[in-house]
């Protein structure tokens, strides 16, 4: 099913043809004039054009032009009964989708559009595909039957069967998050659309505002051609923000602007653009606590939070710890060609007791790790590193243990927490990473966040 603009001047021809593709399930609007057209066009996230190649103030031609220019995702055929061959060739060397004869049989036409459509959600694709960030696919965050989790998958259910409702997905780091949005995203009726995902705080301020939003031409000084943001790649799908605490100030009303009317404008436009696109925002950090410090916008907050999820690390779910391990080990016995039997009874304890800082991204690192260097049938302790034996657990100041007051915030025991881990690596980031069970550019963004560099 598609939005379908028709312009045609024949008030018979343009009120059948459209009652035949409502019938069909397309939402249609119509238009008699090619100014009309392009009014339409600015406002509503229109699929295909089928336009009569001569209308009262432009040719078909020239219409198409103006689509190319404006929306060159947006299909278009060029229906016409005055058309010869050198125009149609035109056309599509134009860019047409095709060029239709009248009169045609709609048992043609149906066909036709259903291939045009195939063709630009397939385009789509592939643009998305070059503009997302792509996180883990394989971490299983859902896996386990944790009270925890039987109620998040419930949630997630509830939260499918909702259009467009925005969503704000909390919880530490590496527990999961991105995965909640997948699962959101895939039980919901925009499944067959695109998944867009942006992490805030790897983007640079200045270069977010024109990935999200696109710009026009001659923006600025390397905007040498139009460019769609993400947001338009992800219509009909979602957009999921990671790291949305990051995002800097003078961004955020535009963001509540297609929260509240689904429309923004590209950087250097001055139409409106129309979207149908759900938002699903991600934070390991109180929202709450920026908006009181002035760091984040409240009406944002509260628009952001119409749902918010709560997502339970790991420690408070030992007994999920073992059944993600086993899936991991699978997934490297497949990944590394290999044929590990598990875990001995002394591993599964050890990786039962450790409280796991770094969620269930930390867990998946470490049989990764063990996976690598294992050589007989069952994982043990010895493949583990360091940090989870007892003896070394508590030891990451060199002191014996981390003693910390109990009136700091969070944000306070993160930041100590995280300048005691790069002390005990000599300063080695890629290190620090590794032992945080989170990546560089989750450690970059932290250390610029504390002042640590």
């Amino acid at each position: 099913m598609a939005t379908i603009l028709l312009v045609d001047d024949d008030p018979l021809l343009r009120g059948s043809l459209a009652e035949d593709l409502c019938a069909h399930g397309h939402e249609v609007a119509v238009a008699e004039t090619g100014a009309h057209a392009l009014s339409f066009l600015e406002r509503l996230p229109i699929d295909l054009l089928l336009t009569d190649l001569r209308l009262p103030d432009l040719t078909g031609l020239a219409l198409l032009h103006e689509v190319r220019a404006r929306r060159p995702e947006v299909q278009v055929i060029i229906m016409t009964a005055f058309g010869d061959i050198p125009t149609a060739v035109k056309a599509i060397q134009d860019g047409a989708y095709h060029f239709l004869p009248k009169p045609f049989d709609l048992e043609e036409l149906h066909p036709l559009l259903t291939r045009a459509l195939e063709t630009q959600r397939l385009r789509r694709e592939v643009a998305t595909l070059r503009a997302q960030q792509f996180g883990d696919p394989h971490i299983p965050g859902l896996l386990g039957e944790s009270r925890a989790i039987q109620d998040l998958r419930l949630l997630i259910r509830r939260l499918a069967a909702t259009p467009r409702t925005s969503i704000l997905v909390v919880g530490e780091s590496g527990t999961g998050k991105e995965v909640v949005a997948n699962a959101i995203h895939a039980a919901s009726a925009r499944a067959a659309g695109p998944i867009v995902k942006v992490n805030c705080s790897a983007i640079p301020e200045t270069l977010l505002e024109a990935d999200l939003f696109g710009y026009e031409k001659g923006a600025f000084t390397d905007a040498k051609e139009a460019k769609k943001g993400l947001f338009e790649l992800a219509h009909g799908g979602t957009i999921f923000l990671d790291e949305i605490s990051d995002m800097a100030l003078p961004l955020q009303p535009k963001l509540l602007r297609v929260l509240d009317e689904q429309v923004f404008r590209r950087v250097g436009g001055l139409k409106d653009i129309r979207v149908d696109v759900r938002v699903i925002a991600a934070t390991n950090r109180d929202l709450g606590a920026l908006v009181q410090a002035g760091r984040f916008r409240e009406d944002l907050y509260y628009r952001l939070r119409v749902m918010e999820v709560l997502i339970s690390p790991l420690r408070t779910r030992q007994e999920d710890i073992r059944a993600l391990a086993h899936h991991f080990l699978a997934f490297y016995n497949r990944e590394f060609g290999k044929s590990l039997g598990g875990f001995d009874r002394a591993t599964e304890a050890i990786l039962t007791r450790y409280s796991w800082p770094g969620n269930v991204r930390e867990l998946k690192n470490v049989i990764e790790r063990a996976a690598i260097l294992a050589d007989g049938d069952l994982i043990a302790p010895a493949l583990l590193p360091q940090q989870l034996h007892p003896c070394t657990a508590t030891s990451l100041s060199g002191e014996g243990g981390i003693f910390l007051p109990p009136s700091l915030s969070l944000e306070e025991v993160e930041k100590h927490y995280l300048r005691m881990a790069l002390k005990a690596a000599k300063g080695n980031r890629t290190e620090t990473a590794r032992r945080l069970g989170i990546t560089r550019v989750t450690l970059r963004a932290k250390i610029r966040r504390y002042g640590l560099a």
